[in-house]
C-alpha cells in the first residue's frame, strides 16, 4: 500500500502558513493514505489545516509523539523530569540561557516559557497570545513528560550548549535555521522521539511498509525520514544537505504548491 507522509512548514504550508485552495482540493482528493509529520504539536498543526481531510495518525512534535486525527495519544517519547530539570541548570548557569519547553500534564499540551527570555524567545511568544497552553514560568522546571525541550540564539552559541547537554544526558538533538526568525533553535528529543524513529512506529500502527512509503521534506529534521523511507522527495526550497539526501528534488517550492503538484500528477 503506498503511503504518503508530508512535513508541514516551508515544505506543504507556504511561508506564510496558508495553504492554497490548490492544495486543500488536491490532499482532499487524493485517494492514496496520506498524513503529516511535523515540529508542531497535534493542536498547532490541527489549527493551520483548517478544512483538510485528517484521517491518519499524524507524527507530531519532530517524532515525539504520534496521535489520532482526533488527536488521542497513540505513541509518546518523552523526557524524564529529573535529567531536564538538571540540564536547564547547568545550561542557565554555564551559558545564561533558557529554554521553551513543549510537554505534557496528564493528557493536557502544556508549553512552558521562562520569565527572563532572549529576543528571539519573545519574538516567537508574540505568535502564541491568548493561548491556553502557554505558561510563563518563574523557576523554570520539566513536565511529567517532556517532549521538547528548544533554545533559540545564535548558531555558535547553540553548538557549545549541544555539546555540553550531550555530555550530560542521553538526548536526540537537532540543530537548524530558523524558518521564520534570524537565529537558530536547538530542539532536545528523547532519543527515540524523531522523526525518522516515529515513522518506524507509524509502520506497525498503519501496517506499512517503508518501501512503500513517499517522504517530503526542506529541513534538517526531516533528512531523517529521508534515510529510512522508500522514496524521499525535497521542495524546491529545502536546504542543500536535505536536497542531497532526495530521491527527487521538486522544481516547485513550498509557496509554489510543490508538494501538491507531485501529487496532483501522480
Amino acid at each position: 500500500m503506498e503511503y504518503f507522509i508530508t512535513d508541514l512548514d516551508k515544505t506543504f504550508l507556504r511561508s506564510d502558513l496558508t495553504l492554497s485552495p490548490f492544495s486543500k482540493k488536491v490532499w482532499n482528493g487524493f485517494d492514496k493514505p496520506r498524513t503529516i509529520a511535523t515540529a508542531r504539536s497535534y493542536t498547532g498543526a490541527t489549527k493551520l489545516l483548517k478544512g483538510l481531510h485528517l484521517t491518519r495518525p499524524m507524527i507530531v512534535l519532530d517524532g515525539a509523539m504520534i496521535t489520532s486525527p482526533d488527536g488521542e495519544i497513540l505513541h509518546i517519547n518523552a523526557l524524564d523530569k529529573e535529567p531536564v530539570d538538571h540540564c536547564i541548570d547547568v545550561v542557565e548557569r554555564e551559558f545564561d540561557e533558557r529554554p521553551l519547553i513543549v510537554g505534557l500534564e496528564g493528557t493536557s499540551e502544556r508549553f512552558l516559557y521562562p520569565k527572563k527570555l532572549n529576543i528571539y524567545q519573545k519574538e516567537l511568544l508574540q505568535n502564541y497570545k491568548n493561548d491556553k497552553r502557554v505558561l510563563g514560568i518563574e523557576k523554570l522546571r520539566g513536565l511529567e513528560k517532556n517532549l521538547k525541550v528548544v533554545y533559540l540564539g545564535p548558531k555558535e552559541k547553540l553548538q557549545t550548549i549541544e555539546k555540553r547537554v550531550k555530555e550530560l544526558c542521553d538526548v536526540e538533538s537537532k540543530l537548524s535555521k530558523d524558518p521564520y526568525q534570524n537565529c537558530h533553535f536547538l530542539t532536545f528529543l528523547h532519543p527515540l522521539g524523531d522523526k525518522a524513529h516515529a515513522l518506524k512506529r507509524l509502520e506497525a500502527i498503519e501496517g506499512i511498509l517503508a518501501k512503500d512509503v513517499t517522504v517530503f521534506g526542506d529541513s534538517l529534521n526531516d533528512i531523517g525520514m529521508f534515510t529510512y523511507a522508500g522514496r524521499s522527495v525535497a521542495v524546491a526550497n529545502a536546504l542543500p544537505e536535505v536536497k542531497e539526501r532526495a530521491d527527487i528534488v521538486l522544481s516547485r517550492s513550498n509557496d509554489e504548491d510543490g508538494v501538491a503538484h507531485y501529487l496532483a500528477n501522480l
